[in-house]
């Protein structure tokens, strides 16, 4: 078996895991956002390193919702190439961040971090509760329990949530062990991207279980789309800095 071959097993294996053992918090945290976006509301998603792709998912997606506040600091991804990684673990750097974003009581917001033990995260977490936010978190529950954190507080992000979604992966994010003992083969970008995706799906239904106006967004691709499309943009570029 080739690495491509056993890597494409691993995550097969791993979303297998997460469909069946985190169904019920993915109901969970899609009744939350449904309940929020009915009354007018959107979902806020953030992370840090790599899981800012994961906000990115879900932001101005065909099929996605354009009720999606993507929550991204250009300073904590690696296009900060060798400041990211300490800015992760810098206190007070997600009050900053909080103070600029519309977030609102009764809304919810996804925090994804694979680690759940870095101070950004898990402050801006704390800071979403104080603020009345219902907290969803999407982590590597046995890499977190197994790591100390790096918060002053000694919490860890999955103790904070109100929903905590595990992304079934290994401590250290890369499946695949190699002749020499090296590993490779991540799979929290695949799985994260997997949750959000399912999340958004099974909001859009609920929306349309209620009948209420659906802010499904539609590919840009596809004929005569363009008008429906600017339309839900419009309805929500008040409550999003991306848009």
């Amino acid at each position: 078996m080739t690495v491509v071959s056993a890597y494409g097993t691993v995550l097969q294996e791993t979303l297998a895991q997460i469909f069946e053992a985190e169904a019920n918090a993915i109901e969970r945290a899609a009744q939350l956002a449904s309940e929020s976006i009915t009354e007018g509301g959107v979902l806020h998603i953030f992370g840090t390193g790599h899981s800012h792709m994961v906000a990115f998912e879900a932001f101005g997606r065909a099929g996605g919702l354009a009720a999606v506040n993507a929550i991204v600091d250009i300073a904590l991804t690696a296009f900060n190439h060798g400041r990211d990684g300490k800015l992760e673990r810098l206190h007070g750097y997600a009050e900053i961040l909080l103070e600029t974003e519309d977030l609102r009581e009764g809304e919810v917001v996804i925090v994804v971090s694979n680690s759940g033990i870095n101070a950004v995260p898990i402050e801006f977490a704390l800071g979403c509760k104080a603020r009345g936010l219902h907290v969803v978190a999407i982590t590597n529950l046995r890499h977190s329990q197994e790591s100390p954190s790096r918060h002053s507080s000694g919490r860890k992000l999955f103790e904070i949530a109100e929903v905590v979604i595990d992304n079934h992966g290994v401590p250290g994010d890369a499946g695949i062990s190699l002749s020499n003992g090296e590993s490779v083969g991540p799979t929290s970008t695949v799985a994260g991207a997997a949750i959000i995706d399912a999340i958004t799906a099974r909001i859009a239904e609920i929306v349309v279980e209620r009948g209420v106006d659906s802010p499904v967004l539609v590919s840009q691709n596809l004929a005569g789309m363009e008008d429906r499309n600017r339309a839900l943009i419009e309805r929500y570029r008040d409550r999003s800095r991306l848009l």
